[in-house]
């Protein structure tokens, strides 16, 4: 089992920047794909990223490509998603996971398991 617990959340203004992490914990870190979802009030939870175990490839949202970037340092058990530009439409609870299940598409939710908490992100003025 893989104990995640994310951080770095926070209110920012639009076209701002913050800094997610995501500490692992339990079995081995790098032999999951890595990913972030993000979820509004009353919205369901939707892909941000998604990186590979080597962090060679990753897959963004349309949503959040060129402006977030996701990656990961194996020595430390963390993934990251450097995010800039941020818009209010960013507001939501951003959650990392591994992906437990590569039958699933690398954007379904379901192929994703052991969340963390979440860090909330709000983008106000």
């Amino acid at each position: 089992q893989v104990q995640l617990v994310e951080s770095g959340g926070g209110l920012v203004q639009p076209g701002g920047s913050l800094r997610l992490s995501c500490a692992a914990s339990g079995r081995i870190f790098s032999s999951y794909y890595m990913g972030w979802f993000r979820q509004a009030p009353g919205k369901e939870r939707d892909f941000v990223a998604t990186i590979s175990r080597g962090g060679s490839t990753t897959y963004y949202a349309d949503s959040v490509k060129g402006r977030f970037t996701i990656s990961r340092d194996n020595a430390k058990n963390t993934v990251y998603l450097q995010m800039n530009s941020l818009k209010p439409e960013d507001t939501a609870v951003y959650y990392c996971a591994p992906r437990v299940s590569l039958q699933l598409g690398y954007s379904n939710k379901d192929a994703y398991d052991y969340w963390g908490q979440g860090t909330q992100v709000t983008v106000s003025s």
